[in-house]
């Protein structure tokens, strides 16, 4: 079984009321499973979106029947959108309740993993780092259609504007997975875009050179440095040689 050092943060930005981030990883069949979820300001109480799907996300993965993690991923997902949607359509306002939603899933050599929304899963080996979920959202889109440069994408006025989040109907997420090496480390970096809108993917690869609480640290100083002006969480895996140890 696949030993990693975890370390996990999360808090509310400079300037808000509350902490719309959560994280959370748990062991489950003997494998590591990570989730991070950002509820959408822009929609009802996000702060108990995120907080209730990470809560359905963990249940539904842990009592699923599945073998094939990839799928039972798939299954996940689906059902906590239903159930996402559901509780908000049970409320007075019936108003929307969206989140983000990464989950990263380790067992046997295979890493799995579901998106939907502006967070990101990073993968980072032989001091290279690799983005392994796409963002979906209008600068994203604006950017695969060539309207825009990725020097004008940064610090877009609409690069708030999700086109895809947990509790729309029909919500569909991208899925994968990849085998990983038995020799030599490697880390994940699962992260909101409190950290993506303010750290620039050069900057994460050398401050991810440096052991985990090194990175901890300076992605967090780096964070408040450039005003931290939305809630900044993250979820670092590092393999290590030992049993699972975890840092928060």
């Amino acid at each position: 079984m696949e030993k990693y050092l975890i370390t996990k943060f999360t808090t509310k930005g400079a300037n808000k009321i509350t902490n719309e981030d959560v994280v959370e990883t748990v062991i489950i069949d003997d494998g590591l499973l990570c989730i991070l979820c950002d509820g959408v300001g822009a929609d009802s109480e996000p702060e108990v979106a995120s907080k209730i799907t990470v809560t359905a996300v963990k249940n539904l993965f842990d009592a699923s029947k599945q073998k094939d993690y990839l799928e039972r991923i798939k299954e996940t997902f689906v059902d906590a959108n239903d159930f996402l949607v559901k509780y908000s359509q049970q409320k007075k306002d019936n108003n929307p309740m969206t989140t983000t939603l990464d989950m990263l899933f380790i067992k046997d050599g295979l890493a799995y993993w579901g998106h939907i929304g502006d967070s990101r899963i990073y993968y980072f080996k032989e001091s290279s780092l690799i983005q392994l979920t796409k963002d979906h959202n209008l600068i994203q889109k604006l950017l695969d259609e060539g309207f825009l440069t990725l020097q004008q994408a940064v610090n877009h006025p609409s690069s708030h504007i999700l086109l895809k989040a947990l509790g729309k109907e029909n919500a569909e997420g991208d899925f994968s997975k990849m085998r990983l090496a038995n020799s030599g480390s490697h880390k994940f970096l699962i992260c909101s875009d409190g950290i993506t809108g303010l750290v620039t993917d050069n900057e994460l690869q050398e401050i991810l050179r440096n052991d985990s609480e090194t990175v901890q640290n300076n992605i967090i100083s780096l964070v408040r440095s450039r005003g931290a002006t939305d809630d900044y969480s993250f979820i670092l895996l590092e393999k290590v040689n030992d049993d699972w140890k975890e840092n928060s």
